[in-house]
């Protein structure tokens, strides 16, 4: 059964967020009601109640996120981070410093439910490894923009 811990990111979670290695799943709805998913690894927490994302501007999920402003993101981490997060999302900059194609969408904390279970255990989350030395330069810089918008914004 889901828990809800409140607005704040609990400090499990925080942590990780501002480790920059955990890929969290976005999830939308086009204007059609058509459910959408979309993993999503530059994330970076603005205080403790609201995330910064860096996301492709022709994305299917940016889209459906502008539309709809209201979102989910689901993270599954090491050491039991379960967790799912609405909120709402707006743009804070179109396009991104970094590259021309991304834009950095702000998402406003509505409501935290740990997702924890009594039978298992999450040890482990999703990891990504760089295509190529430009990818992990690229995905560097963007999580720099995050954590600089994360301090001014």
């Amino acid at each position: 059964m889901a828990k809800h811990v409140g607005v704040k990111l609990p400090d499990d979670l925080a942590k990780i967020l501002t480790k920059g290695k955990t890929v969290g799943v976005l999830a939308t709805f086009s204007e059609k009601g058509l459910p959408h998913t979309t993993p999503i690894q530059c994330i970076y927490p603005k205080g403790l109640e609201s995330l910064l994302i860096s996301i492709h501007k022709d994305h299917t999920g940016y889209h459906n996120m502008v539309w709809q402003k209201k979102i989910m993101m689901c993270f599954l981490d090491g050491d039991n981070v379960a967790y799912s997060v609405l909120g709402r999302a707006g743009v804070v900059r179109a396009p991104s410093m970094v590259h021309p194609l991304m834009n950095v969408v702000r998402i406003d904390i509505i409501d935290i439910k740990s997702d924890r279970s009594v039978l298992t255990k999450v040890v482990s989350g999703v990891r990504c490894e760089y295509t190529s030395s430009d990818a992990e330069e690229l995905s560097n810089g963007l999580m720099d923009e995050l954590k600089e918008l994360a301090k001014t914004l």
